[in-house]
């Protein structure tokens, strides 16, 4: 099943404890909570549904909107 904007979000929630209404393009997830082993876990999920990222991908500007366009979602 490919990759929704909807699993980064749900991904996200579950890993970062967050609230969904708090997660919009601009959020800053180091400020919610992302720290390398979080961001670990969500890589490896997001390969085990076809994302094709590394880590220093997604490290080198942690925005939520910035990660949806990596991610091509």
């Amino acid at each position: 099943m490919p990759l929704t904007r909807q699993q980064v979000i749900a991904d996200l929630v579950d890993v970062l404890f967050a609230d969904p209404g708090e997660l919009t393009d601009d959020t800053e997830l180091v400020d919610v909570g992302l720290d390398s082993l979080r961001l670990a876990t969500l890589i490896d999920r997001w390969r085990t549904a076809g994302a094709r990222i590394s880590f220093a991908d997604l490290a080198e500007k942690p925005v939520l909107g910035a990660w949806f366009e990596k991610l091509g979602v």
